[in-house]
């Protein structure tokens, strides 16, 4: 038997934690969404989580993308546990990593409930990192996946995960900071949610960069830049510079990888 496949007992350590982190996770959404009489998470923290709780939130169908996220990590955990998994490198470089990063997005449920506003972004700072890590580690496995589930629900599930919450890190750290600095900081929003867009395209192709220009990350950011556009437009606070930049960068992250996914279906030898 091939050594490396030899059965562990941390193996189903790591079977299990994964369950418990995906099972708390399911458990904190559920509550976070407003259900046993719990409000939900955009009425917590005195509405600073709404749409209208700073110049940088999206607008509410953003947010829809959570269910392809949980439902994409539901189909990991089950797959994950499955015997065949049990000994299969990838799980064992990835495994934990994407149980912090569910463990982590449960706590941001808890601690947008029951802390301060501070503490979601801090939690949603370590979320970030914890996603860039599991990331990038998928991204050096890549030769070690095993077929299409292997690549959807680890590659694709953790590349929407991460663009995402590169957006909500923005949303969250925005939404806090429009509830401590002074008043008088409105006037200059628009150049302050310009430049903050700015950094976030340069964030988003360093991520399309880094993976060997990846489009799922790509794919939820330009979703989520999309929609921030549309409340700027449309909601309150309005911000036509906002929303107009938000567009730009939102194409600016998107197509790079775009072509390269393009390019390398025409000539697989594109790497």
């Amino acid at each position: 038997m091939n050594a490396s496949r030899t059965w562990r007992g941390s193996d189903l350590a790591r079977q299990i934690v994964v369950l418990s982190a995906l099972s708390f996770m399911l458990i904190a959404a559920v509550i976070g969404a407003g259900a046993f009489g719990n409000s939900a998470v955009q009425d917590q923290q005195g509405g600073a989580l709404d749409t209208d709780g700073s110049y940088l939130a999206p607008a509410g169908p953003a947010f829809s993308i959570w269910s392809v996220i949980y439902l994409g990590l539901i189909a990991y955990g089950v797959w994950q546990a499955l015997p065949g998994q049990r000994t299969a490198p990838r799980q064992r470089s990835l495994g934990w990593l994407i149980a912090l990063t569910m463990t982590l997005n449960g706590l941001w449920l808890v601690a947008a409930r029951f802390g301060t506003l501070l503490l979601t972004v801090l939690d949603i700072v370590l979320l970030l990192a914890a996603l860039g890590w599991t990331f990038e580690v998928a991204v050096a496995t890549r030769d070690a996946r095993g077929g299409v589930a292997d690549s959807v629900l680890i590659d694709g599930v953790t590349g929407l995960h991460l663009g995402w919450v590169t957006l909500a890190t923005v949303a969250n750290t925005a939404a806090f900071l429009t509830t401590v600095v002074p008043p008088s900081w409105e006037e200059a929003a628009d150049a302050i949610g310009i430049a903050v867009l700015v950094v976030v395209a340069v964030i988003g192709l360093a991520i399309a960069w880094r993976s060997g220009w990846r489009i799922t990350p790509a794919l939820a950011l330009a979703w989520g830049l999309s929609w921030l556009a549309v409340e700027r437009f449309t909601g309150e606070p309005q911000s036509g510079p906002i929303g107009a930049t938000a567009l730009v960068v939102a194409a600016v992250v998107l197509l790079p990888p775009a072509i390269v996914r393009v390019l390398r279906l025409i000539r697989p030898t594109v790497d």
